[in-house]
């Protein structure tokens, strides 16, 4: 009977580890027959799993049921899902904290003790620095990823940066995780433009439009696009500056929202870069480290000739 039981979980651990399994190779990874994978299978059934058959390749699926059932995780699996119900438990959607410390408790319940050891020691030797955020609503976040899969309209109001508010009707593409924040990047259907929108400051209507047929992403996906908004074109003082380096080279040394980097040939690129006064963008622009050469705005030619000035004074 022990045996039985043990076949059971390692059959139920086989079924969630991948979607669709043939009755021969469950019967070679169980070292069984496949007449008692069958019979597995029917008291798998008889205890509530939902077991599909697979047409045309006599095989199984592991179907979705009323309840959740035990999730069967490795040592490696295990030890991932607890440091990442740690980080979540300090995230930016409210509510989620305490549904990630209830997930967390009862995992840790559970874990044996060499895993607790593992994750004890990840979280010992983690210092956490949270930064400003605002945190946005879990239902909010979750109603506009539905759209995203759904490809349906999506209507919203919003309140810019500025504090001006506007209605928007758009094409939902993708939601991102930027820093501490979370963005969607959609097709403003009025202004016929690719726009992205902060999530905290967005209030979804309860009814969605109709569904559309999804665009290509802007500047070939998301993340690059979102960069460039952020980089540069949100910033009150804005440049594009020629780096004498390939663009790969570039990119390996920005930060994440630092600039957008633009190909050109091999052995130059173009780097947009945004940021609040002349300074700031000349104090960017040299913390790279490359060569480069800038001709406008005049204000940040006049800010990178005197920060070289004060340089040279500095070693003189």
């Amino acid at each position: 009977m022990l045996e039985t039981s043990a076949r059971l979980l390692r059959l139920l651990s086989l079924l969630q580890a991948r979607p669709d399994w043939t009755g021969g190779e469950l019967a070679d990874r169980l070292g069984v027959t496949t007449r008692t994978v069958r019979r597995d299978v029917d008291r798998l059934r008889e205890l509530g799993y939902p077991v599909d058959a697979t047409r045309g390749t006599a095989g199984y699926r592991l179907g979705a049921g009323a309840n959740m059932p035990p999730l069967l995780l490795d040592d490696d699996e295990a030890v991932a899902v607890a440091v990442g119900l740690a980080s979540a438990a300090g995230g930016t959607v409210r509510g989620i904290a305490e549904t990630s410390l209830r997930a967390l408790a009862k995992l840790e319940q559970v874990l044996p003790a060499r895993l607790r050891h593992r994750v004890n020691t990840v979280a010992g030797a983690t210092v956490r620095v949270d930064m400003p955020a605002t945190a946005i609503d879990a239902a909010t976040l979750l109603q506009i990823a539905e759209t995203c899969r759904r490809h349906e309209r999506l209507r919203f109001d919003y309140t810019a940066a500025d504090g001006r508010e506007s209605r928007r009707l758009v094409e939902p593409h993708s939601l991102v995780s930027w820093g501490r924040r979370w963005y969607l990047v959609a097709w403003d259907v009025d202004r016929s433009d690719w726009r992205s929108f902060r999530v905290d400051r967005l209030t979804p209507r309860r009814v969605t439009g109709p569904s559309f047929e999804p665009r290509e992403p802007p500047d070939g996906d998301v993340t690059t696009y979102l960069s460039r908004q952020l980089s540069a074109r949100t910033w009150p003082w804005r440049t594009v500056v020629t780096m004498h380096a390939p663009a790969d080279v570039v990119s390996e040394c920005l930060w994440p929202g630092m600039g957008a980097v633009e190909a050109v040939d091999d052995s130059s690129c173009l780097l947009h870069l945004g940021g609040e006064s002349p300074h700031n963008l000349a104090w960017l622009v040299t913390s790279i480290g490359i060569d480069f050469t800038v001709t406008d705005p005049p204000e940040l030619v006049a800010a990178v000739a005197a920060l070289a000035d004060r340089c040279a004074r500095a070693v003189s």
